[in-house]
């Protein structure tokens, strides 16, 4: 069971087990631009479970679909 807020905010490191991957692997994505969505509360870093759910069960990729084209944006 994940641990969500009575907002329906999640942590890192509780969205990363949700998801699979290492709490490292979604700072990353943060970095990249790509992944879910995830905001700033008191310094901390949460994402929203609903918009979590979306990117498990495929219906959102976790990178946009240029990036899935092999275009890197003009890297």
């Amino acid at each position: 069971m994940i641990e969500t807020t009575p907002d329906g905010r999640v942590t890192r490191s509780e969205a990363a087990r949700f998801l699979g991957f290492s709490s490292k692997t979604l700072a990353e994505w943060h970095r990249l631009g790509y992944g879910p969505p995830s905001f700033l509360v008191g310094g901390r870093r949460f994402y929203r479970l609903a918009e979590l759910e979306c990117y498990a069960s495929g219906e959102k990729p976790i990178r946009p679909a240029t990036l899935e084209n092999g275009d890197e944006g003009g890297k």
